[in-house]
């Protein structure tokens, strides 16, 4: 029997169209579940949307459209989007849908009869657009600590879920499934998260302030908070879809996809919800990077976003699944250009296997090598080089591993390309244009080989560009281990960049000495370091600036532990404006490198006295 694979992305919010990042998760979800079928799994792949809560409900007025109208039209523009990138899932689930509000309220219904929901009244800082509550402590300068936006004051009567009872048991979870939070440096976000006392989680909004919404089974005055409705899906769906395959054996779910801003709702709201009501948590949720602009991530806010069907409409669906897939390492922030674009898919799809179907192609057709037999085993004078054939006998488990254990695609590809670039090596060392009328037999079973291995990269290649790469193979077109290759194909054109009209997103704005000279650099050592209280990220540290004595902020809790930063000598900025971080005054900032994967703090080499001034 076949091993099952069920994966996830998370349901996006109809308030506005995909853009990048959707764009990302989605086809990364797309293509792990194509290369799982690849290897014989029997693969279920969800994606779809959340309909319903108080973003959604302001977009609909907004567009003059009742909150299920708007909803309806929403959703036909991500499935009509999703099938120009060619995303191939299994089922795409809306919220609105009444089994999966059946399924809601059985789950509520069951927690409230065990007592893990109770009423009281609730004051605290309420942010409209992640539709959440916070304790003035979490709040970032007197905004949501999330998006950055200005928060109201709420009192209502609520119903509350007792989140708090399970904390010892998601610590004690996460600690025991070690693959439950990757990457690992998310794991241990989440766990610094859960070293601060967990509060219960408020699942309802007051009919009066938000109707739109799943109705409490046990209050009807009130409807249920978004989170809890959309978290439940990926499980519902199991339930109420075996017209598409889903059953209940296929939770819990192998993989789900995220990113890394709604690590906490899916790490620690998600998994205790689910255990609460008796279910297993998923076996890994997995929490991408963002992709970057200069201006930091791209949002509609910092007036860069990339929309998904112009890059594509522009250059190809498939050329853009492969860039997105090949320059981002998932886990890790990257950054996006056009310019960036066009760099990689002139050198990887213009240049390397684009050209080298239409050098096999050519030469095929030039020496009519149609016309003369081929033999079975590929002539000596054009033996296969060994360190190529080696790659290929190797190349497909380590793909296997590539994608079932590292879950780097990136790397998986790189590992296809590295073979195709094998393959024009061996074109270039056969030099079949200076030989190959002395001996057609033996120049049509060179490239004969070569077409076989061609269209075997292909094969693999097909789930990260699905329609182009069986373009190529209907081209080369093999049968019974004979190519019939069609002249003329031109897969991926090279692009010009001096005829391309783009803005660049990934430019690094260039500085003057004068301006740099404004910066007061100075060596520090670090006396004293400890966490900042319901911050995760941050450590707060006391620095002795050569006799002068301060504190800072940093946010590298994630990379260090506060005792072994004592005696390290950094770097900082000395002159910075003192602010307030989560209520914690920094005076300065220190200087820290990162890969997305962790921060490494800035040192100096010798032993340059504290004080001392960067020149």
């Amino acid at each position: 029997m076949p091993k099952r694979f069920y994966i996830t992305t998370p349901l996006y919010y109809v308030n506005d169209e995909p853009h990048i990042g959707h764009a990302y998760t989605t086809i990364l979800a797309d293509v792990l579940a194509r290369y799982h079928k690849l290897f014989g799994a029997e693969v279920r792949f969800l994606t779809g949307v959340d309909e319903h809560g108080q973003k959604i409900l302001q977009a609909a007025s907004a567009a003059g459209l009742k909150p299920q109208a708007h909803c309806d039209e929403m959703a036909k523009r991500y499935k009509s989007i999703w099938t120009q990138l060619s995303i191939d899932y299994d089922v795409f689930f809306r919220t609105t849908h009444s089994q999966h509000k059946s399924f809601v309220q059985a789950v509520l219904t069951n927690l409230y009869a065990k007592g893990e929901i109770y009423s009281a009244e609730y004051a605290g800082w309420y942010c409209t657009p992640d539709e959440r509550f916070w304790m003035e402590k979490d709040l970032d300068h007197d905004n949501c600590p999330l998006c950055g936006r200005v928060v109201e004051h709420l009192t209502e009567k609520n119903y509350f879920f007792k989140m708090s009872a399970y904390q010892q048991w998601l610590i004690d979870w996460i600690y025991t499934h070690d693959d439950f939070v990757q990457p690992l440096f998310r794991r241990n976000e989440v766990l610094g998260f859960l070293r601060q006392p967990l509060a219960d989680l408020c699942i309802s909004r007051p009919k009066e302030r938000l109707s739109w919404g799943i109705p409490l089974p046990f209050d009807e005055s009130y409807v249920t908070y978004v989170w809890f409705d959309a978290l439940l899906n990926y499980l519902s769906a199991t339930r109420i879809h075996p017209d598409a395959g889903f059953t209940p054996e296929f939770w819990p779910a192998d993989l789900h996809l995220i990113g890394k801003d709604i690590l906490t709702t899916h790490t620690v709201y998600w998994p205790i919800m689910l255990h609460a009501a008796g279910f297993e948590p998923p076996r890994t949720i997995f929490a991408h990077g963002w992709w970057l602009s200069d201006k930091g991530k791209m949002s509609k806010s910092q007036g860069a976003v990339v929309r998904p069907l112009d890059i594509a409409a522009k250059y190809s669906a498939d050329a853009f699944r492969y860039v997105l897939m090949r320059e981002m390492t998932p886990g890790q922030d990257t950054n996006f250009s056009e310019e960036m674009f066009i760099q990689r898919y002139n050198s990887d799809l213009a240049n390397d296997l684009g050209n080298l179907y239409s050098r096999l192609a050519k030469l095929w057709e030039k020496f009519n090598c149609s016309s003369h037999p081929i033999d079975d085993q590929i002539s000596s004078c054009y033996a296969i080089d060994t360190e190529l054939a080696s790659i290929f006998e190797m190349i497909f488990e380590k793909i296997k591993i590539d994608i079932n254990a590292e879950l780097k695609p990136n790397s998986a590809i790189e590992n296809i390309m590295i073979f195709i670039r094998g393959l024009n090596k061996q074109l270039e060392i056969w030099a079949p244009w200076k030989t190959g009328g002395q001996n057609i037999s033996a120049l049509g079973t060179s490239l004969a080989w070569a077409f076989r291995s061609l269209d075997l990269a292909a094969t693999l290649l097909k789930p990260v560009m699905p329609s182009k790469m069986q373009e190529l193979q209907n081209a080369i077109g093999m049968k019974d281990g004979i190519p019939h290759p069609q002249p003329g194909l031109n897969l991926f054109p090279r692009i010009d960049l001096k005829n391309v009209k783009m803005e660049s997103h990934s430019r690094v704005k260039e500085v003057s000495i004068d301006e740099f000279s404004r910066f007061d650099l100075r060596i520090a050592e670090i006396i004293g370091a400890d966490y900042v209280e319901g911050a995760a990220k941050l450590l707060k540290l006391q620095i002795d600036l050569g006799g002068e004595k301060r504190q800072i902020v940093a946010g590298i809790a994630q990379s260090y532990a506060p005792t072994e930063l004592i005696g390290k000598r950094i770097v900082v900025i000395a002159n910075l404006k003192p602010t307030t971080l989560r209520g914690v005054l920094s005076q300065g900032m220190l200087l820290a490198a990162g890969d997305g994967q962790r921060r490494y703090i800035i040192q100096p080499d010798g032993d340059a006295p504290a004080g001392s001034k960067v020149k």
